[in-house]
């Protein structure tokens, strides 16, 4: 039985039993054609004026999962997922790190950064980026000042973080998609049941408390857009990536080798193994185990919208009821993603409720976070979409607004924590 590891303790110095590695340690204080259907601003909530963005959902539903967070904030955490996909080692699929070789390093590098911080030392240096900087940075300054617990867990990397984290046993990095053998199916299963025991205790222990789940898999949108299709979702054009236009045909013809290869699997834990990536099935265990009676905010775009389907799917192959896992999951973003031309979240998300039949919309908001006038130019580049999402930043800078932290001090402390940022 692979069990969800307990989390008693608060702030950076929470960690989970049985690490191994030596990591124990305490933590210290342009191919693609723009997609079928342009996106529609998304709608403001009637949260304030830096309160998020609608994306997908009802507005009503929204602003009462809103309301719950924020009751539910006191206890929350971060739970960061780190994974790794050789599909990041593809020429021309990700901007997660300027090389593939610096790939390898992006979930450690970022996991580093959310616990240490920008000034202190870290033993894996941030990869360098065709513009921009890491939207770890980004959640960091939110967790600093929310005080949020952080949670790391290995659900199989390449290079391991330097901080406390947990893991799942046997845990491995995914093969390219483009193989149709991303991971053993035992593998899957064996992260599923780490969510689902995960969320299960997290829903017993602190009933009501919010909990964000964040993801850090360098080429993992392209992993979500083919377990969409997969799923029978047609988000041909509308998957978002890292890279500034994201490599739509370039991720078509993986997924299709991909899916030839693998004999086209309906089973969703059997299609992860053929093509998706290890922090899915965790992520989609967390939803299914939380039950609907907490709220959880799955903090990312494209990616979450994949793992949120893909357990809507689980749900239903058991006999268990979506209605409440529905009503009490958002997805959180930033409104770089919700706006981008090149892809288009709220229509993925409908075609995920139309033809996955859903008893209703999900939901999925966007942070109105604007850092156009930042001092550093790396901030600066997110609104010229060189950066977009990524470790969390868009669903921790929503939970802030929820807190009561404004966009343009949120922004202030962003450029205050460049200042200080180590390489």
């Amino acid at each position: 039985m692979v069990k969800a590891c307990p989390w008693e303790g608060g702030g950076t110095d929470s960690r989970f039993p049985g690490n191994d590695d030596g990591n124990d340690r305490k933590s210290p204080e342009i191919e693609s054609p723009p997609s079928a259907m342009a996106a529609s601003p998304p709608e403001a909530l009637s949260l304030g004026p830096d309160g998020p963005l609608l994306v997908c959902g009802d507005a009503a539903v929204a602003v009462s999962w809103c309301n719950q967070a924020r009751q539910g904030l006191g206890h929350g955490a971060f739970l960061l997922v780190l994974a790794a996909t050789a599909t990041a080692a593809v020429p021309g699929i990700s901007a997660a790190g300027s090389t593939p070789e610096s790939r390898r390093f992006t979930a450690a590098a970022d996991g580093e950064l959310v616990v240490l911080g920008p000034a202190a030392p870290r033993l894996h240096a941030l990869p360098p980026l065709p513009a921009g900087v890491s939207p770890a940075l980004i959640s960091w300054v939110v967790l600093e000042q929310l005080r949020l617990t952080r949670l790391l867990v290995n659900a199989g990397v390449e290079v391991v973080p330097a901080v406390a984290h947990g893991h799942v046993p046997g845990r491995q990095p995914a093969a390219c998609l483009s193989t149709g053998r991303a991971l053993p199916l035992e593998q899957v299963r064996d992260l599923l049941r780490w969510g689902e025991d995960f969320g299960r205790n997290w829903s017993l222990r602190r009933p009501g408390t919010l909990l964000v789940v964040g993801e850090c898999v360098a080429g993992g949108t392209s992993t979500a857009a083919a377990i969409l299709q997969g799923l029978g979702v047609d988000g041909a054009g509308l998957v978002s990536g890292s890279l500034r236009q994201p490599p739509h045909q370039l991720r078509q013809q993986l997924i299709a080798q991909g899916l030839q290869r693998a004999g086209h699997p309906s089973a969703a834990l059997e299609l992860v193994a053929a093509v998706g990536d290890p922090m899915q099935p965790l992520v989609a265990g967390v939803i299914l185990g939380c039950a609907g009676a907490a709220p959880v905010l799955l903090a990312g775009g494209s990616q979450m919208a994949a793992v949120l389907a893909m357990a809507m799917v689980l749900a239903r192959a058991r006999g268990q009821d979506m209605a409440p896992l529905l009503h009490a999951t958002a997805v959180g973003t930033t409104r770089w993603v919700a706006q981008e031309p090149g892809s288009n979240l709220a229509l993925l998300l409908e075609r995920v409720h139309g033809q996955l039949q859903l008893p209703q919309a999900p939901l999925a908001m966007a942070s109105s976070l604007n850092v156009s006038s930042c001092a550093h130019q790396a901030l600066r580049d997110y609104e010229a979409g060189h950066v977009k999402e990524g470790v969390g930043a868009g669903g921790l800078a929503i939970v802030a607004s929820l807190a009561g932290l404004s966009n343009p001090r949120l922004a202030c402390l962003c450029d205050q924590a460049m200042d200080r940022l180590r390489p």
